[in-house]
């Protein structure tokens, strides 16, 4: 897979040397875990993406229910002031747990009403099932599917956002609303050294017009560790560009408390040359710098394979940490 791009890098404004994003899935956020983080951003000047959930989900949900959503006013009241200083609001569902085709719409009005725009970014959330090409139809390699089918837990027919005829389909509106939705992620801070073709248009997945990938960072710890001093060189000096997917609200502002270590990697961060901007941003960007064309099969092999290492890796590590917590 490429990594040195000098003949084709891609060109910042302004003299910029490499570009970095958020992008927040918005599970476990509550206005008092988030706000310290997106203050220190704010301060910063970094601008990022933020999803939110429109709605409520009066049928509760056991992993999200201390979430909170747009149908929280004061959580409303301070997005909404994200919004207004130039961060990015988009969608990772209508609610927490799995909608129908009704709730999605009902949401996506919502977001409309409330936020003044349609989201422009999409996130699949979890185990949701209206989830557009998820589970085994995030990949084409037939190996891949029938190894990661059992690692699902579900039903390949499980996640139907993208199915017309399901009572969970949504991906008219998907195709028509929203530009960028986001598929694999990757341990690689560099998310281009991965997919330098992004945001790339897949044949097989047309209910998005574009996707894009990310560097993985599911909570605090892995965050810290993403934004090591060596990756942050390294990220650089490629001229490079990452799209971090991560959840504020696990645990990087505990009770309120903002963690000492997001608010070091942050500070360092923002002392390099780097292009801060919200995903969407980013990713019109990165348009303008190669021809529109569908991925290459090449491209979209290694990357398949890429995600199957790192997440094997990752839910080994994960193991290993809860043992060594037990």
């Amino acid at each position: 897979m490429p990594t040195n791009r000098s003949k084709a890098m891609p060109r910042f404004p302004d003299g910029r040397r490499f570009a970095f994003t958020i992008i927040d899935d918005t599970d476990v956020a509550t206005l008092q875990n988030i706000r310290p983080v997106y203050e220190l951003l704010a301060e910063l000047g970094m601008r990022t993406t933020k999803t939110v959930w429109p709605l409520a989900c009066p049928e509760g949900s056991v992993a999200y229910h201390e979430s909170e959503t747009l149908e929280d006013p004061a959580y409303r009241a301070y997005v909404l002031s994200l919004r207004d200083r130039g961060f990015e609001l988009s969608w990772h569902a209508a609610t927490m747990e799995s909608s129908l085709r009704e709730r999605t719409l009902e949401g996506f009005e919502r977001f409309r009403e409330i936020v003044g725009y349609p989201p422009r970014v999409h996130a699949n959330h979890a185990y949701n099932r209206e989830n557009l090409y998820w589970g085994v139809d995030r990949l084409d390699d037939a190996i891949l599917r029938r190894l990661f089918l059992p690692f699902t837990g579900v039903p390949e027919d499980f996640y139907s956002g993208h199915r017309e005829g399901s009572p969970y389909w949504w991906g008219d509106v998907a195709q028509e609303a929203v530009t960028y939705a986001r598929n694999l992620t990757f341990t690689e801070i560099d998310t281009l050294a991965v997919n330098p073709s992004m945001p790339y248009a897949d044949p097989q997945r047309p209910l998005a017009r574009w996707w894009f990938s990310a560097s993985d960072a599911e909570d605090v710890d892995a965050f810290v560790t993403l934004l090591s001093d060596a990756n942050l060189d390294r990220l650089e000096r490629r001229g490079g560009a990452c799209i971090v997917a991560t959840h504020i609200g696990k645990r990087f502002a505990p009770a309120g408390v903002l963690d000492p270590r997001v608010e070091e990697r942050l500070r360092a961060l923002a002392k390099r040359a780097g292009w801060f901007v919200p995903v969407s941003t980013l990713l019109d960007h990165l348009r303008t710098q190669r021809p529109e064309a569908p991925i290459s099969a090449s491209e979209w092999r290694g990357m398949q394979w890429r995600w199957a290492r790192d997440t094997v890796r990752q839910q080994w590590r994960a193991r290993l940490a809860r043992l060594l917590r037990s």
